[in-house]
Protein backbone atom coordinates (compact mmCIF):
# COMPACT_ATOMS: atom_id res chain seq x y z
CA UNK A 1 0.00 0.00 0.00
CA UNK A 2 2.92 2.42 0.80
CA UNK A 3 4.70 1.33 -2.16
CA UNK A 4 1.62 2.28 -4.33
CA UNK A 5 0.85 5.64 -2.83
CA UNK A 6 4.48 6.71 -3.13
CA UNK A 7 3.80 5.77 -6.77
CA UNK A 8 1.33 7.50 -7.34
CA UNK A 9 2.74 10.50 -5.39
CA UNK A 10 5.17 10.17 -7.76
CA UNK A 11 3.04 10.37 -11.33
CA UNK A 12 1.05 13.21 -9.67
CA UNK A 13 4.22 15.33 -9.50
CA UNK A 14 5.63 14.56 -12.69
CA UNK A 15 2.01 15.02 -13.93
CA UNK A 16 2.91 18.61 -12.68
CA UNK A 17 6.22 19.24 -13.69
CA UNK A 18 4.46 18.06 -17.63
CA UNK A 19 1.83 21.06 -16.75
CA UNK A 20 4.52 23.68 -15.93
CA UNK A 21 6.58 22.32 -19.75
CA UNK A 22 3.59 22.65 -21.79
CA UNK A 23 2.93 26.29 -20.17
CA UNK A 24 6.50 26.83 -21.43
CA UNK A 25 5.18 25.90 -25.01
CA UNK A 26 5.28 28.91 -26.96
CA UNK A 27 8.26 30.02 -25.45
CA UNK A 28 11.58 27.84 -25.28
CA UNK A 29 12.32 27.11 -28.51
CA UNK A 30 14.84 26.12 -30.26
CA UNK A 31 15.19 24.44 -26.39
CA UNK A 32 13.11 21.33 -25.45
CA UNK A 33 9.82 22.29 -23.58
CA UNK A 34 11.34 21.40 -19.53
CA UNK A 35 9.11 21.72 -16.48
CA UNK A 36 10.87 20.71 -12.60
CA UNK A 37 9.13 20.62 -9.50
CA UNK A 38 10.74 20.14 -5.96
CA UNK A 39 9.51 18.07 -3.56
CA UNK A 40 10.58 17.76 0.10
CA UNK A 41 10.83 14.95 2.46
CA UNK A 42 7.30 15.67 3.95
CA UNK A 43 6.24 15.58 0.58
CA UNK A 44 4.83 18.89 -0.19
CA UNK A 45 6.03 21.13 -3.13
CA UNK A 46 8.88 23.80 -2.12
CA UNK A 47 9.66 24.99 -5.78
CA UNK A 48 8.68 24.31 -9.26
CA UNK A 49 9.63 26.17 -12.69
CA UNK A 50 9.39 25.27 -16.45
CA UNK A 51 12.58 26.78 -19.35
CA UNK A 52 12.25 30.35 -19.63
CA UNK A 53 13.41 32.05 -23.69
CA UNK A 54 16.46 31.10 -25.12
CA UNK A 55 19.78 32.30 -22.82
CA UNK A 56 17.20 32.02 -20.30
CA UNK A 57 17.25 29.96 -16.81
CA UNK A 58 15.92 26.08 -17.44
CA UNK A 59 13.13 24.67 -15.77
CA UNK A 60 16.06 23.29 -12.60
CA UNK A 61 16.95 26.63 -12.32
CA UNK A 62 13.98 28.57 -12.11
CA UNK A 63 12.68 25.56 -9.53
CA UNK A 64 15.46 26.32 -7.38
CA UNK A 65 15.36 30.09 -7.31
CA UNK A 66 11.24 29.41 -6.56
CA UNK A 67 12.25 27.17 -3.66
CA UNK A 68 15.08 29.86 -2.44
CA UNK A 69 12.05 32.85 -2.82
CA UNK A 70 9.96 30.46 -0.61
CA UNK A 71 12.58 30.17 2.12
CA UNK A 72 12.51 26.61 1.70
CA UNK A 73 15.76 24.41 1.94
CA UNK A 74 16.50 22.23 -0.75
CA UNK A 75 19.10 19.68 0.33
CA UNK A 76 17.62 16.01 0.20
CA UNK A 77 14.18 17.05 -1.87
CA UNK A 78 13.60 15.21 -4.78
CA UNK A 79 13.27 16.17 -8.23
CA UNK A 80 10.45 16.00 -11.00
CA UNK A 81 12.36 16.86 -14.25
CA UNK A 82 10.37 16.04 -17.71
CA UNK A 83 14.03 15.91 -19.52
CA UNK A 84 17.41 14.99 -18.39
CA UNK A 85 19.30 17.48 -16.69
CA UNK A 86 21.62 19.23 -19.20
CA UNK A 87 25.58 18.70 -18.58
CA UNK A 88 27.03 21.36 -20.68
CA UNK A 89 27.70 24.63 -20.36
CA UNK A 90 25.53 26.40 -23.22
CA UNK A 91 23.43 29.85 -23.07
CA UNK A 92 23.70 28.87 -19.61
CA UNK A 93 25.00 26.44 -16.93
CA UNK A 94 24.68 22.48 -16.50
CA UNK A 95 21.37 21.73 -14.76
CA UNK A 96 22.66 18.72 -13.42
CA UNK A 97 25.43 20.66 -11.38
CA UNK A 98 22.75 23.40 -10.23
CA UNK A 99 20.71 20.38 -8.66
CA UNK A 100 23.67 18.59 -7.11
CA UNK A 101 25.13 21.46 -5.20
CA UNK A 102 21.77 22.60 -3.92
CA UNK A 103 21.60 19.04 -2.10
CA UNK A 104 18.78 17.43 -4.59
CA UNK A 105 18.79 13.75 -3.50
CA UNK A 106 16.98 12.03 -5.99
CA UNK A 107 16.03 13.17 -9.70
CA UNK A 108 13.27 11.71 -11.41
CA UNK A 109 13.58 12.51 -15.08
CA UNK A 110 10.98 11.91 -18.09
CA UNK A 111 13.34 10.99 -20.68
CA UNK A 112 16.75 11.28 -21.99
CA UNK A 113 17.87 14.01 -23.17
CA UNK A 114 19.42 12.82 -27.04
CA UNK A 115 21.73 16.04 -27.66
CA UNK A 116 25.25 15.10 -27.74
CA UNK A 117 26.20 17.25 -25.43
CA UNK A 118 23.94 15.68 -22.85
CA UNK A 119 23.14 12.17 -23.99
CA UNK A 120 23.09 10.49 -20.35
CA UNK A 121 26.10 13.11 -19.05
CA UNK A 122 23.60 15.01 -16.95
CA UNK A 123 22.23 11.14 -15.17
CA UNK A 124 25.52 9.95 -14.75
CA UNK A 125 27.22 12.81 -13.32
CA UNK A 126 24.13 13.20 -10.64
CA UNK A 127 25.01 10.08 -9.75
CA UNK A 128 28.76 10.35 -9.51
CA UNK A 129 27.59 13.24 -6.87
CA UNK A 130 25.19 10.20 -4.84
CA UNK A 131 21.67 11.43 -6.21
CA UNK A 132 19.48 8.75 -7.42
CA UNK A 133 18.23 8.80 -10.57
CA UNK A 134 15.35 7.20 -12.37
CA UNK A 135 14.71 7.27 -16.00
CA UNK A 136 11.15 6.99 -17.87
CA UNK A 137 8.03 8.34 -15.60
CA UNK A 138 6.32 10.31 -17.81
CA UNK A 139 8.11 9.58 -20.76
CA UNK A 140 5.33 9.48 -23.58
CA UNK A 141 3.55 12.86 -22.38
CA UNK A 142 7.12 14.15 -22.38
CA UNK A 143 7.86 13.06 -25.88
CA UNK A 144 4.81 14.51 -27.76
CA UNK A 145 6.20 18.14 -25.87
CA UNK A 146 9.35 18.02 -27.40
CA UNK A 147 9.10 15.74 -31.11
CA UNK A 148 10.59 18.83 -32.52
CA UNK A 149 13.25 19.03 -30.38
CA UNK A 150 14.01 15.29 -30.70
CA UNK A 151 13.58 15.07 -34.68
CA UNK A 152 16.23 17.23 -34.68
CA UNK A 153 18.63 15.99 -32.14
CA UNK A 154 18.09 12.14 -33.17
CA UNK A 155 17.26 12.64 -37.16
CA UNK A 156 19.32 16.03 -38.17
CA UNK A 157 15.78 17.47 -39.41
CA UNK A 158 12.74 19.35 -37.81
CA UNK A 159 9.41 17.45 -37.02
CA UNK A 160 7.31 18.49 -40.15
CA UNK A 161 3.84 19.01 -39.32
CA UNK A 162 1.38 20.57 -42.74
CA UNK A 163 -1.74 22.38 -41.72
CA UNK A 164 -4.69 22.58 -44.29
CA UNK A 165 -8.28 23.38 -43.99
CA UNK A 166 -10.86 22.13 -46.10
CA UNK A 167 -14.21 21.51 -47.09
CA UNK A 168 -15.68 17.92 -46.68
CA UNK A 169 -15.02 16.78 -50.19
CA UNK A 170 -11.70 18.07 -49.58
CA UNK A 171 -11.18 21.42 -51.50
CA UNK A 172 -9.27 24.43 -50.19
CA UNK A 173 -10.74 26.93 -52.32
CA UNK A 174 -13.29 27.51 -54.79
CA UNK A 175 -11.96 27.49 -58.77
CA UNK A 176 -11.67 31.33 -58.78
CA UNK A 177 -9.70 30.94 -55.72
CA UNK A 178 -12.04 32.42 -53.09
CA UNK A 179 -11.23 30.99 -49.80
CA UNK A 180 -11.78 33.17 -46.75
CA UNK A 181 -13.17 31.74 -45.00
CA UNK A 182 -13.64 28.03 -45.22
CA UNK A 183 -13.44 27.28 -41.79
CA UNK A 184 -15.18 28.89 -38.73
CA UNK A 185 -13.29 31.68 -36.10
CA UNK A 186 -12.57 29.07 -33.60
CA UNK A 187 -10.39 26.81 -36.02
CA UNK A 188 -8.76 29.84 -37.09
CA UNK A 189 -7.43 31.04 -34.00
CA UNK A 190 -6.92 27.26 -33.20
CA UNK A 191 -4.68 27.21 -36.33
CA UNK A 192 -2.70 30.25 -35.01
CA UNK A 193 -2.01 28.52 -31.50
CA UNK A 194 -0.13 25.67 -34.03
CA UNK A 195 1.81 28.60 -35.31
CA UNK A 196 2.76 29.93 -32.42
CA UNK A 197 4.23 26.63 -30.65
CA UNK A 198 6.91 25.94 -34.29
CA UNK A 199 9.67 27.37 -34.89
CA UNK A 200 9.29 28.32 -38.21
CA UNK A 201 6.19 28.60 -40.75
CA UNK A 202 7.16 26.99 -44.55
CA UNK A 203 5.06 28.75 -47.45
CA UNK A 204 5.92 28.04 -51.12
CA UNK A 205 6.60 31.64 -53.28
CA UNK A 206 2.60 30.44 -55.00
CA UNK A 207 0.92 31.11 -51.86
CA UNK A 208 2.79 34.63 -51.38
CA UNK A 209 1.67 35.70 -55.02
CA UNK A 210 -1.39 34.37 -54.76
CA UNK A 211 -2.63 35.40 -51.28
CA UNK A 212 0.10 37.60 -49.85
CA UNK A 213 -0.18 36.46 -46.55
CA UNK A 214 1.48 37.66 -43.81
CA UNK A 215 1.82 34.49 -42.03
CA UNK A 216 2.36 35.47 -38.08
CA UNK A 217 0.91 35.03 -35.15
CA UNK A 218 -1.86 37.69 -34.12
CA UNK A 219 -4.82 36.06 -32.42
CA UNK A 220 -2.41 35.20 -29.22
CA UNK A 221 -0.42 37.26 -27.21
CA UNK A 222 3.42 35.38 -27.96
CA UNK A 223 6.83 36.02 -26.76
CA UNK A 224 8.25 35.25 -29.88
CA UNK A 225 7.31 35.10 -33.58
CA UNK A 226 8.40 32.10 -35.55
CA UNK A 227 10.57 32.40 -38.66
CA UNK A 228 8.92 32.74 -41.85
CA UNK A 229 10.63 29.62 -44.54
CA UNK A 230 9.77 30.51 -48.14
CA UNK A 231 10.78 27.93 -50.97
CA UNK A 232 10.97 29.93 -54.08
CA UNK A 233 12.87 28.14 -56.58
CA UNK A 234 12.87 31.13 -59.30
CA UNK A 235 12.96 33.75 -56.67
CA UNK A 236 9.99 35.32 -57.36
CA UNK A 237 9.32 36.73 -53.71
CA UNK A 238 7.95 40.43 -53.91
CA UNK A 239 10.35 42.80 -51.89
CA UNK A 240 6.94 44.71 -51.05
CA UNK A 241 5.26 41.22 -49.73
CA UNK A 242 2.75 41.29 -46.69
CA UNK A 243 5.13 39.16 -44.83
CA UNK A 244 8.31 41.46 -44.45
CA UNK A 245 5.55 43.41 -42.11
CA UNK A 246 6.49 41.09 -39.37
CA UNK A 247 9.59 40.98 -36.96
CA UNK A 248 11.24 37.73 -37.49
CA UNK A 249 14.10 36.66 -39.55
CA UNK A 250 12.61 35.36 -43.20
CA UNK A 251 14.82 32.93 -45.12
CA UNK A 252 14.06 32.49 -48.58
CA UNK A 253 15.29 28.84 -50.11
CA UNK A 254 15.99 28.95 -54.33
CA UNK A 255 17.41 27.51 -56.75
CA UNK A 256 19.20 30.25 -58.07
CA UNK A 257 19.95 33.61 -56.01
CA UNK A 258 21.57 35.36 -58.99
CA UNK A 259 18.96 37.31 -59.93
CA UNK A 260 18.21 41.43 -60.16
CA UNK A 261 15.33 40.75 -56.95
CA UNK A 262 17.91 39.19 -54.93
CA UNK A 263 19.53 42.19 -53.78
CA UNK A 264 16.38 43.78 -53.04
CA UNK A 265 15.29 40.99 -51.03
CA UNK A 266 18.09 41.00 -48.59
CA UNK A 267 17.50 45.34 -48.31
CA UNK A 268 14.31 43.92 -46.71
CA UNK A 269 16.52 41.33 -44.33
CA UNK A 270 15.93 38.10 -45.97
CA UNK A 271 18.04 35.49 -45.90
CA UNK A 272 18.83 34.09 -49.47
CA UNK A 273 20.22 30.04 -49.42
CA UNK A 274 20.71 28.61 -52.69
CA UNK A 275 19.17 24.80 -52.25
CA UNK A 276 18.86 23.46 -56.06
CA UNK A 277 17.85 19.91 -56.84
CA UNK A 278 18.63 18.12 -59.90
CA UNK A 279 15.76 19.44 -61.48
CA UNK A 280 16.03 23.16 -60.64
CA UNK A 281 13.57 23.38 -57.85
CA UNK A 282 14.34 23.59 -54.07
CA UNK A 283 16.06 20.75 -52.84
CA UNK A 284 13.45 19.50 -50.16
CA UNK A 285 15.75 17.34 -47.85
CA UNK A 286 18.21 19.35 -48.25
CA UNK A 287 16.90 22.65 -46.58
CA UNK A 288 14.99 20.73 -43.91
CA UNK A 289 18.71 19.40 -43.01
CA UNK A 290 19.70 23.26 -42.97
CA UNK A 291 16.75 24.16 -41.06
CA UNK A 292 17.41 22.15 -38.49
CA UNK A 293 21.27 22.87 -38.27
CA UNK A 294 19.71 26.58 -37.74
CA UNK A 295 17.74 25.34 -34.83
CA UNK A 296 14.43 24.63 -36.05
CA UNK A 297 12.95 22.30 -34.03
CA UNK A 298 8.78 22.02 -35.14
CA UNK A 299 8.21 23.44 -38.76
CA UNK A 300 4.95 24.33 -39.71
CA UNK A 301 3.74 23.93 -43.36
CA UNK A 302 0.75 26.58 -44.56
CA UNK A 303 1.22 26.33 -48.44
CA UNK A 304 -0.90 25.82 -51.37
CA UNK A 305 -1.56 22.45 -53.63
CA UNK A 306 1.92 22.70 -55.00
CA UNK A 307 3.98 23.07 -52.52
CA UNK A 308 2.03 20.39 -50.24
CA UNK A 309 2.14 17.95 -53.34
CA UNK A 310 5.96 18.63 -53.81
CA UNK A 311 6.21 18.00 -49.54
CA UNK A 312 4.06 14.58 -50.29
CA UNK A 313 6.19 13.51 -53.16
CA UNK A 314 9.28 14.02 -51.17
CA UNK A 315 8.09 11.71 -47.93
CA UNK A 316 9.47 13.94 -45.96
CA UNK A 317 6.06 14.78 -44.11
CA UNK A 318 5.48 13.75 -40.31
CA UNK A 319 2.48 15.19 -39.57
CA UNK A 320 -1.05 16.21 -40.96
CA UNK A 321 -3.07 19.33 -39.32
CA UNK A 322 -6.30 19.34 -40.86
CA UNK A 323 -9.31 21.35 -40.25
CA UNK A 324 -12.48 20.31 -42.16
CA UNK A 325 -15.43 22.68 -42.36
CA UNK A 326 -19.08 21.01 -42.27
CA UNK A 327 -19.76 22.31 -45.57
CA UNK A 328 -19.21 20.41 -49.74
CA UNK A 329 -17.91 23.12 -52.58
CA UNK A 330 -17.94 20.64 -55.28
CA UNK A 331 -15.24 22.05 -57.96
CA UNK A 332 -12.14 23.39 -56.52
CA UNK A 333 -8.71 23.81 -55.66
CA UNK A 334 -7.46 20.42 -53.46
CA UNK A 335 -5.29 20.67 -50.94
CA UNK A 336 -2.36 19.17 -52.64
CA UNK A 337 -1.37 18.18 -56.40
CA UNK A 338 1.07 14.81 -56.64
CA UNK A 339 1.15 11.64 -58.49
CA UNK A 340 -0.72 10.34 -60.13
CA UNK A 341 -0.56 6.96 -58.47
CA UNK A 342 -0.76 3.90 -59.67
CA UNK A 343 -0.55 1.45 -56.98
CA UNK A 344 -2.09 1.82 -53.70
CA UNK A 345 1.23 0.96 -52.00
CA UNK A 346 2.51 4.63 -52.96
CA UNK A 347 -0.05 6.12 -50.71
CA UNK A 348 0.79 8.05 -47.89
CA UNK A 349 0.18 6.24 -44.56
CA UNK A 350 -1.59 8.08 -41.74
CA UNK A 351 -2.37 7.03 -38.35
CA UNK A 352 -5.36 9.22 -36.58
CA UNK A 353 -3.38 10.79 -33.02
CA UNK A 354 -6.75 12.91 -32.34
CA UNK A 355 -10.08 13.77 -34.09
CA UNK A 356 -11.86 17.04 -31.86
CA UNK A 357 -14.67 19.56 -32.43
CA UNK A 358 -13.36 23.15 -32.56
CA UNK A 359 -16.02 25.03 -32.84
CA UNK A 360 -18.17 24.16 -35.78
CA UNK A 361 -15.29 22.39 -37.64
CA UNK A 362 -13.26 19.63 -36.92
CA UNK A 363 -9.45 19.09 -36.06
CA UNK A 364 -8.06 16.07 -37.25
CA UNK A 365 -4.69 15.31 -36.21
CA UNK A 366 -2.98 12.13 -38.41
CA UNK A 367 0.81 10.91 -38.31
CA UNK A 368 2.89 8.45 -40.61
CA UNK A 369 3.46 6.07 -38.65
CA UNK A 370 6.41 5.42 -36.41
CA UNK A 371 8.10 9.11 -37.63
CA UNK A 372 7.49 9.54 -34.19
CA UNK A 373 9.86 6.59 -32.49
CA UNK A 374 13.59 8.25 -33.30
Amino acid sequence: MQAAAAAQASSRWMDRALDLAEQALYRTSPNPRVGCVLVDALGQVIGEGATQRAGGPHAEVMALRDAQARGHAVAGATAYVTLEPCAHTGRTGPCCVALAQAGVAKVYAALLDPNPRVAGQGVAYLRSQGVEVEVGLGAERARELNLGFLSRMVRGQPWVRMKAATSLDGKTALPNGASQWITGEAARNDGQQWRARACAILTGVGTVLADNPRLDVRSMATERQPRLVIADSQLRTPPDATLFAAERQVLIYTARADVPQAAALQQRGAVLVEMPDAQGRVDIPAMLRDLARREVNELHVEAGAVFNGALLASGMLDELLLYLAPSLLGMGADMAQWGPLTDLAQRVPLGFQEVRQVGADLRVLARVPGRDRF
